[in-house]
């Protein structure tokens, strides 16, 4: 059961993150470049195709994570598709894992698996993305509402909640993006997330620079903390500072200074600078955005989680080389 779990929630969620940012979130990223600096115009339009095919992504992406032959892998693009349109990013995740698992009972089993499996998987992908997409997707936004909604009742309590749960789960294997946008979280919620993220992020960067040098300090700051998840099973106070220090920045912001954002860009932090490129495209290409992104995103992140460090630094909670990143340099 424990390999089933980690097959679908981990390996699937991991894989589906990959499909949506090479489709959804880049053509998000495109659109609104396109949008803002005209002689890129035609960036809108490359864009708007990109997260057309959003589900196809995603279909093929996980897919490809748990391994299925090529058969079921590219049936997957139309399962994908089809499940999107029913159920959008939810759905989509669900009925591909759902035919993935079917469709091992029928993979090469047969002398004309060149038949078989693309019509079993494509027929059976359609009408479960029919049937289960839209109950999946309501059940999902319907949390994601009541976030929303939470956030702005109790920006305090929940700004904490949200940007310590995405802030971890994003450093843990699990798809902090696959989540946001599944749930469709977006406003202040989606800030607080963000800065949750930018957190674990940035500080993982900052903390880590001393055993990783400029590679490290890259590799998670605009790539991903999830490099440091073999660190901190070996020493969870790793994952203490950036913990704490999402539990402090995010209220401050959501009641003094509030930021919003969208789905796309909630769970990514600075993976990729997303995170700040939706907060503008939610909150508009003014000076104040600008530098609230600064201080809120790169800023007290690094500022905070760096003291807390150095807290457990200097009680040998951790020690140099704890945070050391084996990147295939060597």
């Amino acid at each position: 059961m424990r390999k089933l779990l980690s097959r679908w929630f981990i390996d699937g969620m991991s894989f589906m993150a990959l499909g949506l940012f090479s489709s959804l979130i880049v053509g998000l990223i495109l659109k609104t470049v396109g949008q803002y600096i005209g002689i890129f115009s035609t960036l809108t339009e490359i864009g708007e195709l990109a997260m057309s095919l959003a589900g196809a992504a995603i279909g093929v992406a996980i897919a490809v994570g748990l391994k299925s032959p090529p058969l079921i892998i590219f049936s997957s693009v139309i399962v994908g598709h089809a499940a999107y349109l029913e159920g959008g990013v939810a759905g989509a995740y669900v009925t591909t894992i759902v035919v993935i698992e079917i469709a091992r009972l029928y993979q090469k089993k047969t002398p004309i698996d060149i038949l078989v499996s693309p019509f079993l998987t494509i027929v059976i992908g359609v009408y479960i993305g029919q049937f289960v997409g839209p109950y999946v997707s309501k059940f999902m936004t319907q949390i994601g509402e009541f976030i929303n909604f939470a956030t702005t009742q109790n920006p305090f309590l929940m700004g904490m909640l949200v940007a310590v749960v995405f802030g971890v789960v994003l450093t843990a294997p699990i798809s902090s993006a696959g989540l946001a946008i599944m749930l469709d979280i977006s406003g202040l919620a989606a800030g607080a997330a963000v800065i949750g993220c930018c957190c674990h992020m940035v500080g993982l960067a900052v903390t880590g620079y001393k055993d990783n040098g400029v590679s490290g300090l890259v590799s998670i700051g605009v790539g991903t903390s999830m490099l440091q998840v073999a660190n901190i099973i070996r020493n969870p106070f790793i994952i203490l500072p950036p913990t704490i220090a999402s539990a402090i920045i995010a209220p401050i912001m959501a009641v003094f200074w509030p930021m919003e954002n969208n789905s796309a860009g909630a769970g990514m932090g600075t993976s990729g600078l997303v995170g700040q490129i939706m907060a503008i495209e939610a909150m508009g290409p003014s000076v104040k955005t600008w530098i609230l992104i600064a201080i809120f995103h790169i800023i007290l992140p690094a500022v905070v989680t760096y003291i807390l460090y150095r807290v457990l630094y200097a009680y040998r909670l951790i020690k140099d080389g704890d945070q050391k990143l084996n990147l295939g340099s060597e």
